[in-house]
């Protein structure tokens, strides 16, 4: 089935859409999928340079099942959202030892992988292989909910299940690759957010029913706002003699869950009883550093920086495994979340390191 949308969305994109991008090139599930991983919350423009190192480090499924945890969250270090670095690690040693590191061709077992939703499976198999499936992305119910003007907030299990049948009922029989990746270029260059839509150069301008009534920038609906509550801590930079500073590996789950980090402390506990308790080492001098702020999804995280000078040389290590001597200036292949990385570059601007 072929619908005038599908229709003139494919012959749009066959002048108008994007057809070398880093992974419409060699196209394989396993490069689509990096590339459908890392787009999630994230602009093109910014993971073109993680998408082109992550594949030249692990140019297959298998070299990155392989790879070490802190390799792959390396690889991802500025990029946010590490759950997505961890579950596609996660799943490509489930391809390796579930399906001999062959990546799966089967809707439902690319389902089955950790990090792999509805749309993000039918994405891969579509753009790769031209399976006939539906993807709904940021990008396409934008698109659909300006189309048919599409009203409450599309997080919502009603408006999303009602998204889903829209993006069913335009997506062909054939050409499906194209059409999917249409929707979305469309949704990422013309049927843009607020009011840089192009509506003037839009194909589906003559069947969108926003742009009939002058509604556009009401599409889609935004989430209901609430207050996202702060929250505040002390990250403790620990330096040496010799310019290293003391890092601790996070715990698997959680915020930055798996990479490598400053010692925190609650922002109402005390320095003092937290150096007596915890650091075996005499400390000749401490600063505080301005208050910086780092914004998740739920939350707002007020970090203040604090620089710990202690009399201790490298080779005096604490006894936890997870903690390291991270040498300033030199590169370790290790991941950091934005923020430790800003700090880590100040800290070593501030020491000459």
């Amino acid at each position: 089935m072929q619908t005038d949308v599908s229709e003139k969305l494919i012959a749009w994109f066959d002048v108008y859409g994007r057809k070398h991008l880093p992974w419409q090139e060699n196209k394989t599930p396993y490069r689509v999928w990096v590339s459908e991983i890392m787009l999630q919350q994230t602009q093109v423009a910014t993971v073109i340079p993680y998408y082109q190192k992550f594949m030249s480090s692990f140019p297959s499924v298998v070299a990155l099942a392989d790879a070490q945890e802190d390799e792959v969250l390396n690889h991802w270090s500025g990029l946010g959202y590490y759950a997505r670095a961890r579950n596609l690690h996660k799943a490509a040693k489930q391809i390796r030892d579930e399906h001999n590191g062959v990546f799966p061709e089967d809707f439902e077992k690319v389902l089955a992988l950790p990090g792999i939703g509805r749309s993000t499976a039918g994405a891969i198999l579509s753009l790769a292989l031209n399976q006939p499936h539906v993807i709904l992305d940021g990008n396409v119910k934008r698109v659909m909910c300006r189309l048919h003007a599409v009203e409450g907030w599309p997080g919502q299990l009603k408006v999303q299940n009602q998204l889903w049948e829209l993006a069913a009922r335009h997506t062909p029989s054939h050409r499906v690759s194209d059409y999917n990746q249409a929707i979305m270029d469309l949704g990422a260059t013309l049927c843009v957010r607020g009011k840089k839509a192009q509506c003037d150069v839009c194909p589906l301008q003559s069947r969108c029913q926003a742009f009939k009534t002058n509604t556009v920038t009401d599409f889609p609906f935004s989430k209901p706002k609430k207050n996202i509550p702060v929250r505040k801590t002390k990250m403790l930079m620990i330096c040496n003699p010799e310019n290293n500073v003391l890092m601790e590996k996070r715990p698997p789950a959680g915020i930055w869950g798996g990479l490598w980090s400053f010692p925190q402390l609650e922002d109402s506990h005390s320095l003092s009883d937290w150096c007596q308790h915890n650091l075996p080492y005499k400390v000749d001098d401490i600063q505080i550093w301005d208050e910086l702020r780092h914004t998740f999804s739920h939350f707002h995280l007020d970090i203040t920086p604090v620089v710990l000078k202690v009399d201790t040389p490298t080779n005096n290590v604490m006894e936890e495994t997870s903690t390291v001597w991270y040498k300033l200036g030199q590169n370790q292949d290790r991941g950091y979340a934005s923020p430790v990385m800003k700090l880590l570059e100040k800290l070593e601007t501030e020491l000459g390191a």
